[in-house]
């Protein structure tokens, strides 16, 4: 029994310590949900998709890859004015053709599909793990709470369930923004990514 009470109390004073680092790390999850929502509407203020450009421009550089005029078709890709991340692939595919390295586009593309999947792992990351930290909020502060009920300490109660009601709310709010910037930037990245093949396909003169 005595050995049961020693565990019990080790596991009791560990989970408690464990209360200010996970309050801690509510906070900063918070702090970084805003920044992100910050990070996110500058992002969508600067979205722009022209779908007539992006054809005429596609063609352009079809017709040329066709010819073997590579720096026409980096002179094409240059003129692109579209989402940032089609215009950085266009500008580098332009740097490669250019180079007559065309063969190497290839490997560009899926270094940008690599990059749109690690823009995506931050907020993923915070859809699952804040509302977890939330959880471990809510049941640590439990512990002292159900003492002081024992007691019939209610201002020790209060206070515990306090604690606990507010890292729950901070955790579902760091993860509903993350779940919500994960899932429309996946509608936007795999639209870019769509743009994307459409050049390569253009660069390697298919029809």
């Amino acid at each position: 029994m005595a050995i049961d009470s020693s565990l019990f109390q080790i596991m009791y004073t560990v989970s408690s310590s464990l209360l200010y680092p996970v309050i801690i790390l509510l906070l900063l999850a918070v702090v970084s949900s805003l920044a992100l929502i910050g990070e996110f509407i500058s992002e969508y203020s600067k979205r722009h998709r022209n779908v007539t450009q992006l054809e005429d421009v596609g063609k352009r550089v079809q017709d040329s890859v066709k010819s073997s005029d590579f720096n026409s078709a980096a002179s094409h890709l240059g003129e692109l004015k579209q989402n940032s991340l089609v215009m950085s692939f266009a500008r580098d595919a332009a740097a490669h053709l250019g180079s007559s390295a065309a063969t190497s586009i290839d490997w560009l593309s899926e270094e940008y599909e690599v990059r749109m999947t690690k823009n995506l792992e931050y907020t993923k990351i915070l859809s699952t793990v804040a509302p977890m930290i939330g959880l471990m909020g809510t049941l640590i502060p439990l512990g002292p709470a159900l003492i002081g009920l024992a007691e019939g300490n209610i201002l020790q109660l209060a206070h515990n369930l306090m604690v606990a009601f507010a890292t729950t709310v901070l955790g579902l709010f760091a993860g509903i923004v993350g779940y919500v910037l994960t899932l429309v930037r996946k509608r936007w990245y795999w639209q870019d990514m769509a743009d994307i093949n459409y050049l390569l396909e253009c660069m390697e003169g298919e029809e």
